[in-house]
């Protein structure tokens, strides 16, 4: 039985350090600002939660196991919005996509906001 739990807690570590190295990875590969936020918050927060659920196992205490579950939930949701809202405030800062994006969606409707608003001033 110890021989399963130490197969589930390297596979957790193995995996949780894959997608930690893709994270870094994209960071440092990618062109633009928001391609690098996406690679940190996707990657990186399944990264970082494995390797907590894999601590959580390793201890083989339900109390632990239960703190690194919640921890993992809170990855989940708190990383990915927080990304959100920084790449907003990046994109209002001024900061703007690579040639090579595809197209700009936010600046399309904030030029369609601005466009609208004038019509009617």
């Amino acid at each position: 039985m110890d021989m399963l739990w130490a197969v589930i807690v390297t596979a957790l570590l193995l995996s949780g350090a894959l997608f930690s190295l893709i994270a870094a990875i994209g960071i440092v590969r990618l062109p633009d600002l928001y391609s690098r936020m996406h690679a940190a918050s996707k990657a990186g927060t399944v990264g970082s939660g494995l390797l907590l659920l894999a601590v959580g196992v390793h201890s083989q205490d339900m109390s632990i196991l239960a703190r690194a579950l919640a921890g993992f939930v809170f990855f989940i949701l708190t990383a990915p919005i927080a990304a959100h809202l920084l790449a907003r405030a990046a994109h209002k800062a001024g900061h703007r996509l690579t040639p090579p994006s595809v197209r700009d969606e936010l600046l399309a409707r904030e030029q369609i906001a601005v466009r609208g608003y004038r019509k009617k001033g």
